[in-house]
């Protein structure tokens, strides 16, 4: 039985995958993933939310008011070394992709408020890029537009390559209640990816009362929706794992909290 946690992904087609609030029923986060052969289009209107468009695989030319973003986009793998093309866009605004040669592309989706945002290209020479945690915990981070970055209204996007035999959002943490500086509440989405591609991981999401505890089998191009809970992820031996998280929320900072039961690792 797939979990209602699991969003599985189409092995063919366009569209890879699409998590609506409404399918994940919750209020802020939306996230969409398409496959564009060399030469197709496709347009995206944002209507009352903000979009990060993120170019994961291949390049794009990305056109919004008449102005073209053009040949966004380098990487063949996203376990390259390299980060993302990303654009991002405020509401109001059509958005109309092209794959100059053959494409991944990721919608990150939330929210708007009712400042004027501007369209930004956000500048890949400039996100951070990080190592986290350490042995067999040890991932690798790149802030695509984090909290203190104040283009954005609610969205919070980052991707993660997480090693062979490696844990990751690990210890498992949570951040599901506003309670500033304690922990931020904020939906979260994982797109995982593989190498090689048929592999596989594992992702669990719990409560601290079991009230919600599920174990996710994830495959190459699949979403897990984090509505609340603790969420780490392993990547079995002989897989590197990728994940494109997008997360957002009532406000946008991100504060979380450990797992008491698995903190001892970090003291």
């Amino acid at each position: 039985m797939v979990s209602p946690l699991l969003a599985k992904a189409a092995p063919t087609g366009r569209e890879i995958v699409n998590v609506t609030p409404e399918r994940a029923g919750w209020t802020h986060v939306g996230f969409r993933a398409l496959r564009l052969a060399a030469g197709e289009s496709e347009t995206v209107d944002t209507g009352e939310r903000e979009l990060c468009l993120v170019v994961l695989t291949g390049t794009v030319d990305v056109t919004i008011d008449g102005e073209t973003y053009a040949n966004m986009g380098t990487r063949s793998s996203v376990f390259e070394e390299v980060s993302p093309a990303a654009v991002y866009v405020p509401p109001g605004k059509v958005v109309h992709i092209r794959a100059v040669r053959a494409a991944e592309v990721a919608l990150c989706t939330a929210p708007a408020d009712a400042r004027n945002r501007k369209v930004s290209v956000l500048d890949s020479s400039k996100m951070k890029r990080s190592v986290r945690g350490k042995g067999t915990n040890t991932r690798y981070v790149c802030d695509i537009l984090p909290h203190d970055d104040p283009t954005a209204a609610h969205l919070l996007v980052v991707e993660v390559v997480t090693p062979a035999s490696h844990s990751s959002s690990y210890p498992p943490h949570k951040h599901d209640q506003e309670t500033p500086p304690v922990e931020t509440q904020l939906e979260e989405t994982y797109y995982h990816r593989l190498n090689p591609p048929q592999g596989f991981a594992f992702q669990r999401v719990y409560t601290d009362d079991r009230s919600m505890d599920e174990a996710c089998a994830v495959e190459d191009h699949d979403v897990v929706m984090v509505p609340r809970g603790y969420h780490p992820v392993v990547a079995p031996h002989g897989y590197d794992l990728y994940y494109l998280n997008v997360m957002a929320g009532p406000n946008r900072f991100w504060v979380f909290k450990n797992d008491p039961a698995h903190e001892w690792m970090i003291k």
